[in-house]
């Protein structure tokens, strides 16, 4: 059996240009496989696809729900805190929503949060007990407690 991998993170969207867009700013490489109706962006280590969201929700076979808090964050992890500084900053410069401002965390940490174009909130972290391999992915330790 193979390790449980995600290769691709799909975002149902309302409007595909501008989402892509968005996350190009954000340094997200469009590849060829995109079209009109699909953009499929590379990062280091996965895929984020976008794609129309009731589009999706009828691939799906459900109910296209009206945007509010799908109980779901993505995040991304942060060498510093001026890095996650940068990030928020980029984000908000590239049209995203602040949601909650870079700030100490109770587990401690720093992180903030922001809202996408369409609302998909993202967690810019610094957690100082995680580290990185030499390819830049987050090495969370094998063993449980």
């Amino acid at each position: 059996m193979t390790q449980p991998r995600i290769h691709i993170v799909t975002l149902g969207v309302s409007d595909l240009p501008t989402s892509r867009r968005f996350y190009e700013a954000l340094g997200w490489k469009a590849s060829s496989a995109s079209n009109e109706n699909i953009a499929f962006l590379k990062g280091a280590a996965g895929v984020l696809a976008l794609y129309g969201r009731a589009a999706l929700a009828e691939d799906a076979h459900v109910e296209d729900q009206p945007a509010g808090f799908a109980g779901v964050t993505l995040a991304r992890n942060a060498g510093s805190k001026a890095e996650v500084d940068a990030w928020f900053a980029a984000a908000v410069a590239a049209g995203a929503r602040a949601v909650k401002p870079p700030q100490e965390a109770f587990w401690g940490g720093y992180s903030g949060y922001i809202a996408d174009p369409d609302g998909h909130l993202w967690e810019f972290a610094f957690n100082p007990y995680f580290v990185f391999d030499e390819h830049g992915n987050l090495a969370l330790p094998d063993e449980t407690p």
